[in-house]
């Protein structure tokens, strides 16, 4: 099998970068290839590395592993690139968060959406957008046959953005979808005996097929809300990240006419976010993943694994695969790699543009489906067509605002922010919006945003 070079941008990311080593590890026929880890962040990428170089080393696996801060590096003469970056990491947006807070935007106007959570939108996603367009320049210059598979959010924003601007290969892969396996688990079935659909946009997708045996099994789920749900989130103890049995979930069911499958399980709009006690009444104790408690436990959770991995790291004589066991993780991006390089064809979910895949969706927004993934490349699979409120009343409504965000980036209209947060039912007046706005703007770390949302509407009108 060829070996390949991979460039991982944000490599940094200890918990993930460490289930990417091993996946790499157990796949052989990737063997011998170069893989360039790369972060600004020196200390954790040291930390990465040498997880990678024993990782490799107690498996006996051949790889030439590799750090540095220059992207240049990673990414020349690369054949696959992995964007996995964050910029400025979650300490900027908690920053950007406790700011709008003061103006009176709960969760901040970062992470919280009409319809859509925990998706760094157009405010905070101005850094992220420029970062990820510096990408794709950079591969055009240095890789332009590459593929790049993009796991960083938001991750819809991202691939539409890139898919429009650049003619590089992009696949948006995301891991959401396997929470189908937790509906199988609550309705009581074997997940290795469905068979399911959840096409969208990432996190925002829904199940427009599920089947055990062949058989449709959405009777299933409605007998499970009828008979069971009660005594079911009666004993519920959820883990903070735990809403794919939610009551929310349910409810947006009902609502729709699909079940949400999972991150889609924490959007549904603001009925389910308004305040604290809201979000507890539809996902529990701790409010779910997006609630101050949640998101603080997932931090913690972060910075927990971030320092246990560091501690293996500084002591050689620890082993890292007692740590994370050498055994392929659900993670499809090694998979992907191996499926489009050695042409191993498989099934994926992936993020690529519609070109009328999903009806009623324009052909260059970037949709969640499943697809045929070989030597020949990414080819989407027919699916079943979304329900009517669905599309009306959920996704028409994600891709608007995701093209608010594009058009605000893409002409540095400050005035397309307002616009914005005017929708916000958050927002109370005009002088609310541009004051948090103004704030924003005047953080340190947001001196680029602010320099290119200087232009006027009058400049930019045609």
């Amino acid at each position: 099998m060829a070996p390949i070079k991979l460039g991982v941008i944000g490599a940094g990311s200890a918990v993930w970068s460490i289930r990417l080593v091993g996946d790499l590890c157990v796949t052989k026929d990737l063997w011998g290839s170069k893989i360039v880890l790369m972060d600004i962040d020196k200390k954790r990428l040291g930390v990465v590395y040498e997880l990678a170089r024993r990782y490799a080393k107690e498996t006996g696996a051949d790889y030439k592993f590799e750090q540095t801060t220059e992207r240049s590096e990673a990414l020349k003469d690369a054949d696959f690139v992995i964007n996995a970056a964050l910029a400025g990491g979650h300490h900027n947006y908690e920053i950007q968060r406790k700011v709008a807070e003061k103006h009176g935007y709960y969760r901040g106007i970062d992470a919280v959406d009409h319809n859509m959570v925990s998706d760094y939108h157009v405010f905070g996603g101005y850094n992220q957008f420029k970062l990820f367009t510096d990408i794709l320049m950079d591969m055009e210059k240095l890789c332009p046959d590459a593929w790049l598979i993009n796991i960083a959010n938001p991750l819809f924003e991202l691939c539409t953005l890139g898919t429009r601007i650049s003619k590089l290969k992009i696949i948006g892969l995301c891991h959401g979808h396997l929470l189908y396996r937790e509906l199988a688990s609550a309705l009581g079935l074997d997940y290795r005996r469905v068979t399911f659909e959840a096409p969208g946009l990432n996190h925002c997708i829904w199940l427009t097929d599920f089947r055990f045996d062949g058989q449709n099994a959405y009777p299933l789920i409605d007998e499970w809300i009828e008979k069971y749900s009660g005594e079911y989130w009666k004993n519920w103890e959820p883990e903070f990240w735990d809403t794919q049995m939610s009551p929310a979930s349910v409810d947006m069911y009902l609502r729709y006419g699909l079940f949400p499958i999972g991150d889609t399980t924490r959007s549904g709009g603001w009925k389910y976010h308004y305040n604290l006690e809201t979000k507890k009444k539809w996902y529990g104790p701790f409010g779910g993943f997006d609630s101050e408690i949640g998101w603080q436990k997932y931090l913690s959770y972060l910075q927990q694994r971030l320092d246990r991995l560091s501690e293996i790291a500084s002591d050689p004589k620890m082993s890292i695969t007692e740590e994370v066991p050498p055994v392929l993780s659900d993670e499809s991006v090694v998979p992907v790699i191996n499926s489009i390089q050695n042409d191993k064809e498989a099934i994926y979910q992936v993020n690529v543009p519609n070109n009328g895949i999903i009806p009623g969706i324009a052909h260059d927004v970037v949709v969640e489906v499943p697809a045929v993934v070989s030597a020949r490349g990414v080819r989407p699979v027919h699916v079943s067509p979304l329900s009517k409120r669905v599309m009306e009343m959920v996704i028409k409504i994600r891709v608007y605002r995701m093209e608010l965000g594009l058009e605000a980036f893409l002409t540095g209209d400050k005035e397309v922010l307002i616009e914005e947060l005017l929708s916000d039912p958050r927002t109370k007046s005009l002088e609310q919006a541009e004051a948090v706005l103004r704030d924003i703007l005047s953080l340190e770390f947001n001196k680029g945003m602010a320099e290119h949302y200087k232009r006027k509407a009058k400049e930019l009108a045609v």
